[in-house]
Order: C-alpha cells, then sequence, then structure tokens
C-alpha cells in the first residue's frame, strides 16, 4: 500500500469536507478528549515509523491528560493543535499532526486508500490547482522558469509535469522553485527527475514500518518527449517552507551533483505518512516510513537541505537567474 502524500492527503480531506453540509465539531468534554488521545495513542502504536517513539507519545499525552493538562480545551481544532505541538515537542516530527474538521472526514477504505468517489473529488482538486505546477515561464536570456508548489500523484500528475519540462525543453538553464513546496508523491519526485538525467539514476529509498521492506525510487528509463539532459544548468530555490517532498527534489538534486540550490534551508520531514482517523472529525498525518538517501545513507530529517548559495528566500529567483546569466556567458566548451 502506498500511503496519501501531504500534498494528496491536504487536497482529499479539503476537496470532501468542502462539498459536506453536515453540522460542525460539537465542543469537547472529558470523556470525548480521553476517547481522542486513546485512539491516537492506538493509532501512533500501529503505524508510527518509530514504535519506541510511538510509546513514548502515547505515554506523554496520556500523563497530560491524567494531570488534567487538556482540561480547559473544549474548541476542536485548539485541542488539536495542542495535541500536535505535544506530539512535536516529543518527536521533532514536523510530518505528524493532529487536525480537527468543520464536518465529518470523509471514510476511508480499510487498507488506507480513497474509494472511487473520493479519488474523483482528489483529481478534481488537484487539477484546479494545476497539479502543484503554478507557473511556468521562459525568463530573459532563455532561461526556464518553472514554480511547482506540490508533487501531486504520479498517475495524476505525470502529463502536467511532461508539458511544462516540453515547454522548457529548449532553454539554456532552468529554475525549478521550490519555495512554496510542500511535498508530495516520491513517485512524482522521480518523474519530474526523469527529465533532469540522461541514464537511469537512483535517487532516494523509502523505508517502511509495515512489511519491514524498503522501495526504491529510480528515474524512468524513457520519458515522453524531450529530456532536458544533465549537462544544463539547473538551479532550485528553497525556502523554510519547502517540505517533504519539496525537500526530497533538493536533497537528491544535491547528493548527485546536478543542480545548485539557492535560497534558505528547508523544514526537515523526511518521514512519509498517510491520514489515520480518530473520530467522525478528527484526524492525524502519521509517518509510518522514513527516507533513505542511497549516498548518505540518510536523510534531511531534523536538519532540512542546506543550499550552497544562502540569500532570504524572497532574493532566491533574482541570484539564481543572474547566476545562470553569468554562467551562460561562458563559452558553450566551458559548460
Amino acid at each position: 500500500m502506498k500511503p496519501l502524500s501531504v500534498f494528496a492527503a491536504t487536497l482529499l480531506v479539503a476537496g470532501t469536507l468542502l462539498t459536506s453540509a453536515h453540522a460542525a465539531a460539537p465542543p469537547l468534554d472529558t470523556a470525548a478528549r480521553g476517547e481522542l488521545i486513546a485512539a491516537l495513542a492506538k493509532q501512533l502504536d500501529d503505524y508510527y515509523v518509530y514504535p519506541d517513539v510511538a510509546r513514548k507519545l502515547g505515554q506523554a499525552l496520556r500523563v497530560k491528560l491524567g494531570q488534567g493538562g487538556y482540561d480547559a480545551l473544549t474548541e476542536p481544532k485548539a485541542f488539536a493543535r495542542t495535541l500536535t505541538d505535544d506530539l512535536r515537542a516529543v518527536s521533532h516530527d514536523k510530518h505528524l499532526r493532529v487536525f480537527a474538521a468543520d464536518t465529518p472526514l470523509p471514510p476511508m477504505n480499510p487498507d488506507g486508500k480513497p474509494t472511487p468517489g473520493q479519488e474523483s473529488a482528489m483529481h478534481k482538486q488537484m487539477a484546479a490547482a494545476g497539479f502543484g505546477i503554478f507557473k511556468t515561464d521562459i525568463l530573459a536570456g532563455n532561461i526556464g522558469y518553472l514554480d511547482l508548489r506540490g508533487f501531486a500523484p504520479v498517475k495524476f500528475a505525470a502529463p502536467a509535469i511532461t508539458a511544462a519540462m516540453t515547454q522548457l525543453a529548449d532553454t539554456d538553464a532552468l529554475i525549478i522553485d521550490l519555495r512554496w513546496n510542500g511535498g508530495g508523491d516520491p513517485a512524482c519526485v522521480a518523474w519530474l527527475a526523469s527529465y533532469l538525467f540522461d541514464k537511469r539514476t537512483h535517487l532516494n529509498d523509502l523505508a517502511w514500518r509495515e512489511g519491514n521492506r524498503t522501495e526504491q525510487f529510480w528515474t524512468e528509463p524513457t520519458v515522453p518527449g524531450k529530456r532536458y539532459g544533465q549537462t544544463k544548468p539547473l538551479y532550485v530555490l528553497t525556502s523554510p517552507r519547502t517540505f517533504s517532498g519539496g525537500e526530497e527534489f533538493s536533497y537528491d538534486m544535491q547528493q548527485l551533483k546536478r543542480a545548485t540550490r539557492v535560497g534558505e534551508t528547508t523544514g526537515g520531514g523526511a518521514n512519509p505518512g498517510q491520514v489515520r482517523p480518530l473520530s467522525p472529525y478528527f484526524g492525524a498525518f502519521i509517518p509510518n516510513g522514513r527516507a533513505i538517501n542511497p549516498i548518505t545513507q540518510t536523510s534531511w530529517e531534523g536538519t532540512g537541505v542546506v543550499p550552497e548559495i544562502k540569500v532570504a528566500a524572497d532574493d532566491a529567483l533574482a541570484t539564481a537567474q543572474r547566476l545562470a546569466t553569468e554562467r551562460l556567458k561562458l563559452a558553450p566548451a566551458a559548460l
């Protein structure tokens, strides 16, 4: 089972809930808070990528509950925010998140995959968001620009990625802007990367708790249209908002020495997961895997990806344009 990405899960929940007409979540009492914490602790025990940390998380929540630390929290979203803060204080895992919805969450299949109706709704929401592609452009000096704000599931996003890379294929340098990229499907990361290498390349591995298995991600041996190739200059823009799959792309390019990163250090979240239900109105995004780069045998979890060219995120595009322009002034043989 491939879990929902951050990007997909967010759009699935948001898109489905926006069409619901049920009543808002009721205020919480002592019993409801206790039931939610019990459900959360069980989901962590069953799925969180690090079982020993899961036990610590459950224990910390139960201790605080027993000490009355949640007694004043009756508003659902405030309770969810506090639980999220408490989970991250112990785990330091920025993917871990509890959320409260204004309307009942859509039912999920037992295997965690969306139903056909939910998948259709998710596709509509992602199409409305351009499958993560916010903008493509050709800047002065024949410099390509791709503003990518999420890696949608590759089965939805591949044609849009292909179209964008086709539009930019004949530029002399490329800037990929991930400053607002919150992550997504690792297979979509690999699809985009496939246009940037001339041969099949090992990008990343994900080690899943369930089944104690490791999944490898490589660039595709063939792609529709023209490859951009791996000799033309590539710049990747990052910020503290760059997260998860956005960081994976940045980290992959860094370790493979394919691109120059420009901007600020990324958010530091490398553990993929999926939404788990806690109650009709509450859910949690719980990581059940971890990234392992084939070169470093580690990841960007907790540290982020540090750019080579450190500038304020707001100045990253102008800086990358200047760097690309200066490099393209060199004789072709020097490139």
